[in-house]
């Protein structure tokens, strides 16, 4: 068993092979199941996943919760902390306690099929060489994945351009005119940010839509897992976080709103040396756009196995690809959430224990062992 990627999903996933049996492959020792094991490899070179990379000033008060990874709560939190610093040492404690078999750093570049047997091994190419496996669940998340609009002139601009995934901080952003595009949470994150220091523009496709009244987060959380749910069982593509929950009217947003940053414009339709042609027609003067649009499931790795449909969406059965049981997606859709990561670890390996010994009661006795190795001269992980 290979797992891509060590996040949350990632490091939950892991914890819930080794309690069901799963040995490291690193060690090429097999657990009491016979030859199940398995590895994570993971991209970053320390833990933390994304939040190694969150801006300076997002802080643990800010962030929308992180859950608990299994059995293992949280230690107090200072709501100032950066959640850049905090989530991953958590994360971090967590190894060392679980131990789990995490290879890093390590880019999976393709995941491919040794043959068309639906029932044979996945091979899985990397930076660390290539790995053999009966299944593989990914954990990759959407951060290396970010959403770059295209606009007409965008290439002319002479002012600075920036993604949330490339933003930082304010600080470079101090006394400019600056255009935020989103219409997202981490959107007006950076604007309220931004606007302190700055002179801003907020740009977004639709009208912004904020949720009025109490937030029942238990009912109003089942009900958007039901329809992010429903999405990827009829293959669709998923939309935006917000176009499944809409805003909320948080301490940022409040503070943007009384700052004047809240008036919101249409998307302007063309970029300019100088700045953006507005959609009425009119010229605006900026000399800096963030571009606060989101991300999308980092998959490219899985390509080569062809799961996406005319739609562009991929069908799941829960954490399964319907056309490729072999491959469990967790972290995505409905799971997306940290809570949903949780789970969704939980699910797949309980899902891919079924599946398996449905099938076989148990791997077949070549498949998995620690010793297999493939070209790259990487070892083999069930």
């Amino acid at each position: 068993m290979v797992v891509i990627g060590g996040g949350q999903s990632g490091l939950s996933a892991g914890y819930h092979l080794k309690r069901r049996g799963f040995t490291s492959a690193l060690k090429g020792t097999n657990g009491p199941d016979g030859n199940r094991t398995f590895v994570v490899l993971d991209a970053e070179p320390a833990a933390g996943g994304a939040w190694r990379h969150r801006w300076e000033s997002l802080r643990m008060a800010t962030v929308n919760g992180i859950f608990d990874l299994p059995d293992f709560p949280q230690p107090p939190v200072d709501p100032d902390e950066p959640s850049r610093t905090a989530v991953p040492r958590y994360f971090a404690a967590f190894e060392q306690v679980t131990d789990l078999p995490i290879l890093r750093p390590v880019t999976v570049t393709a995941v491919r099929r040794v043959n068309a047997q639906h029932d044979g091994e996945l091979v899985i190419d990397s930076s660390a060489g290539s790995w053999t496996a009966r299944a593989v669940i990914n954990a990759t998340g959407t951060w290396t994945n970010p959403v770059r609009p295209r606009y007409p002139g965008q290439e002319s601009f002479t002012g600075i351009q920036m993604h949330t995934h490339d933003y930082v901080s304010a600080d470079r952003l101090a006394g400019l005119r600056v255009a935020v595009v989103g219409g997202g949470i981490s959107a007006l994150q950076q604007l309220e940010e931004i606007s302190r220091v700055a002179t801003t523009s907020w740009y977004t496709r639709r009208e912004p839509v904020f949720r009025e009244g109490e937030f029942e987060a238990e009912v109003a959380g089942r009900e958007i897992v039901a329809k992010v749910a429903a999405d990827v069982e009829a293959g669709r593509p998923t939309g935006s976080v917000v176009s499944y929950t809409d805003l909320a009217w948080t301490p940022y947003a409040l503070a943007a709103k009384e700052r004047g940053a809240l008036r919101r414009r249409p998307m302007f339709t063309a970029i300019e040396p100088g700045g953006v042609r507005e959609a009425d027609g009119s010229f605006t003067s900026v000399n800096a756009i963030v571009w606060a649009t989101g991300f999308k499931a980092a998959l490219a790795h899985l390509e080569p196995l062809g799961l996406r449909n005319e739609f562009g969406g991929i069908t799941m059965r829960g954490t399964q690809v319907a056309d490729e049981p072999r491959v469990h997606l967790v972290g995505y859709g409905p799971s997306q959430s940290t809570v949903g990561s949780n789970r969704s670890g939980r699910q797949a390996v309980n899902s891919l224990l079924r599946q398996w010994n449905a099938a076989s009661s148990g791997p077949p006795s070549n498949a998995g062992t620690a010793a297999r190795a493939c070209a790259g001269g990487a070892a083999a992980g069930d």
